[in-house]
């Protein structure tokens, strides 16, 4: 009989983490570097004992897991997300909630991560399993099935869900989530939902449960045959252009990127997920491309005839809402280790790891090389984009700076290796068609889910994955009114995060929007309210969040301008803690030029003049709209 030991499901849960590696290119890390939990009586006296023993009594076969206290559960998830992207989703970090709110917080984490294909590894608590306390607080009753609580709702933003309802399940549900946390494929949130009784109930477990596993990250070949058929299609294009998406950094393909694009002289677009893949002073580097791209990688959309996606899901910013791309003949070529994205728009697959597929497709084209005219129009392009860009870093704009100024002084001051943190907003927007990334780990955007909130955690998440970076976090002042607490937890932890605090007073991407759209800016501004409209100025709220800053136990540097602005920045470099660099910016823009579209529909009948014309204009923006199959 094999040797067991006795031990709470919380206990066992701990104890296996802390044997789990992940191996990559030959270097090894363990896989969950470490927990952020909020107690309550779903979790407490299960995986919260279990984590306080092992801080008191590490695990003799794994040693400790590090425990971190958090202030918000949605806060915690997104501050491991993003752990997990600065590690190159090599590492990430475990969350435990109590039941009911505490685990509902989770959700929009959960979305975040698997929409960013991040791996998260969550662990809702849940009722009772043997329903002797029933129903317990914070528990919702379904009068239709007694085996459903709200943490169901994980199931649709979640890449593993599974329920633990005895301790027999415990092992083979800890196996497949390993799997899916460390799949390049199919990862994100991992979700193993923790009835609060199960979790204290105690279990013999196989001893040979809990000795050292390593689970090594594969990278898949390309078949020679698909390679070959995506390089005939490259040389019969004419205007060929590739967008690199975030599966090229997680890649690593960077080298092969440059080294593809080198030889080749194919112009190399950039998504959100993917600025950085390629240096932003490689010839052959034209910028983001989409809705919010600018002007040099999308007037090469607009004619190319064959798009290399590589490492890139397509999402509705980066074709325009499938109005980019306006050759009638133009095709696809995807290169992707996800089929489910390798097939989009009707393309070409190439099912495949980025950095493999990339050498073995610059070796077939070793002899092609775009047209002399084609390289030429590349330069032209890339110049007068860089040109602009100078412009707008350099505007000028008054009485209140312009928020790209800040953009462009951060941008020239910041080193290759320090992270830039942005998530919502306008801002994104800004960055994607501005920022100049010579390294794939400066910039870090989260727009896939485009989670408000998601920057003042995500700072602690960087900062805890590269200690040894400077972490810059640009916050809206409509982001931070929505999840500021976790400053608490970096001030507790000790973390040094230099946080960018941009106040205009409202929301100036919805703003925007809302104005194109016919709807008059409405309740997208900060102003008094006492029965005045909220399409219209008001008095100013008195709220101060540079004060409410400090009282979370940060540095607070308050600035009117750029000059000013960049002499705090220098003084935030050079102190030990976090920081907050506070500065008023004009709501309303500048911004850079628009070259590509949104498809934001717009009320077919309004009683509102400014609705009628927005409509008439959405009719002409959406023209030409093309459905992929």
């Amino acid at each position: 009989m094999k040797n067991t030991v006795r031990l709470t499901v919380g206990q066992a849960t701990i104890r296996f983490l802390v044997n789990q590696f992940v191996e990559a290119d030959g270097v090894e890390e363990r896989l969950i570097a470490g927990a952020f939990g909020i107690f309550g009586h779903g979790n407490v006296a299960g995986l919260g004992q279990a984590l306080l023993q092992n801080e008191i009594d590490p695990e003799p076969d794994g040693g400790s897991m590090p425990y971190y206290m958090p202030r918000n559960e949605q806060g915690m998830v997104n501050a491991a997300a993003a752990y997990a992207k600065a590690k190159n989703r090599t590492q990430t970090l475990m969350c435990t909630s109590s039941i009911g709110p505490g685990a509902l917080n989770m959700v929009t984490g959960a979305a975040l991560a698997t929409t960013n294909r991040l791996p998260v590894l969550l662990f809702p608590s849940d009722q009772f399993a043997t329903r002797v306390p029933d129903p317990v607080l914070q528990q919702i009753e379904n009068q239709q099935t007694l085996d459903t609580s709200v943490n169901d709702a994980f199931r649709p933003v979640s890449v593993f869900f599974d329920r633990i309802n005895r301790p027999e399940q415990l092992l083979p549900s800890l196996m497949q989530a390993m799997r899916a946390l460390t799949d390049p494929a199919d990862t994100g949130a991992v979700t193993l939902a923790m009835p609060q009784d199960v979790q204290a109930e105690a279990f013999d477990f196989p001893e040979e449960a809990f000795v050292k596993r390593v689970w090594h990250i594969r990278r898949p070949p390309a078949e020679k045959s698909c390679l070959e058929r995506a390089a005939e299609l490259i040389r019969n294009s004419r205007a060929p252009m590739v967008i690199a998406g975030g599966g090229v950094i997680y890649s690593k393909a960077s080298e092969e990127l440059r080294e593809f694009a080198r030889v080749t002289g194919i112009p190399v677009a950039d998504t959100q997920a993917g600025k950085g893949a390629i240096n932003c002073d490689h010839p052959q580097s034209v910028g983001g491309v989409g809705s919010t791209g600018g002007d040099s990688a999308n007037h090469l959309a607009d004619e190319t005839d064959l798009v290399i996606g590589i490492g890139t899901r397509y999402s509705d910013f980066t074709t325009a809402s499938r109005t980019q791309f306006k050759n009638a003949d133009v095709k696809f070529v995807n290169i992707n280790v996800k089929a489910f994205d390798a097939v989009k728009n009707g393309a070409y697959m190439v099912v495949a790891d980025a950095r493999e597929a990339l050498a073995e497709l610059t070796t077939l084209l070793a002899d092609y090389h775009v047209s002399d005219e084609y390289a030429q129009r590349i330069a032209q392009e890339r110049q007068a984009w860089l040109d602009t860009v100078d412009q707008l870093y350099h505007i000028g704009h008054g009485p209140l700076p312009a928020q790209i100024e800040v953009f462009g002084a951060l941008n020239e001051m910041m080193g290759d290796n320090d992270v830039l943190i942005n998530a919502a907003g306008s801002m994104p927007g800004d960055l994607q068609a501005l920022w100049q990334a010579k390294t794939p780990v400066q910039y870090h955007v989260e727009y896939a889910f485009s989670t408000m909130g998601y920057e003042i955690p995500a700072g602690m998440g960087v900062k805890m994955a590269l200690p040894d970076s400077e972490v810059v976090s640009i916050v809206g002042d409509g982001t931070y009114q929505m999840l500021p607490m976790e400053l608490a937890t970096v001030a507790q932890e000790g973390l040094k995060v230099i946080y960018v605090l941009l106040e205009n007073h409202g929301f100036a991407s919805i703003g925007a929007l809302s104005e194109s759209r016919g709807s008059q800016r409405f309740g997208t501004r900060y102003r008094m309210g006492g029965g005045r409209p909220h399409n219209q100025e008001g008095d100013l709220i008195p709220v101060d969040i540079a004060k409410n800053a400090e009282s979370w136990g940060l540095t607070v540097l308050r600035v009117s301008n750029i000059e000013e602005f960049k002499d705090a920045y220098r003084r935030a470099t050079e102190m030990d803690t976090s920081v907050m660099i506070y500065i008023e910016t004009d709501l309303y823009g500048p911004n850079p030029p628009s070259s590509s579209y949104w498809d934001v529909p717009v009320a077919q009948v309004s009683r509102l003049e400014s609705t009628q014309r927005a409509y008439a204009e959405y009719q002409e923006g959406v023209k030409p709209q093309r459905h992929y199959f």
